[in-house]
């Protein structure tokens, strides 16, 4: 009895270090309908209305399917994926000021994708910056976090 409390036990533990966090602690993910094209769009109006320049764009869904071909790979991923990456030199600034460690935060990216067999509904989603450090870096980050709440409430509203 005392080995299957033991071995009871240690699966428990297994299990709650193996579980995945909500996706609520590491990500911000949010619903829209409507076309990639049109979204995307207003992602990148509602950053670059406050005055910052999307340094890159990342196509991620292309880079799947080109490469998925190279390695054999068979699903379809995305049916269409960015990522649009970015800074503001007031927040990051801020930011960094307060820890310069923070520069692990930048830049910002925002990914807008669809889904095979999901029409006209588009995803829009960032990495949540983990409100680490002194009080100062804390509220820095969290005031990332918001600037990107709001660019993403500009763009789906």
């Amino acid at each position: 009895m005392l080995r299957f409390v033991l071995v009871s036990l240690l699966f428990l533990g297994t299990a709650c270090v193996n579980a995945e966090p909500p996706r609520a602690d590491y990500m911000k993910l949010f619903t829209v309908e409507g076309s990639f094209a049109n979204v995307r769009a207003d992602v990148e109006m509602a950053i670059t209305d406050r005055g910052m320049i999307i340094n890159n764009v990342s196509h991620i869904g292309n880079m799947l399917a080109r490469t998925g071909k190279d390695i054999g790979a068979g699903t379809q991923i995305f049916a269409e994926a960015e990522a649009l990456e970015f800074c503001s030199a007031t927040v990051s600034r801020q930011m960094m000021e307060a820890d310069p460690h923070n520069i692990v935060f930048c830049p910002y990216i925002i990914a807008i994708y669809t889904l095979p067999g999901e029409k006209d509904k588009v995803y829009v989603a960032f990495r949540r910056p983990l409100p680490v450090g002194s009080a100062d870096s804390r509220a820095a980050l969290e005031a990332v976090e918001k600037l990107l709440d709001d660019i993403v409430a500009d763009a789906i509203q």
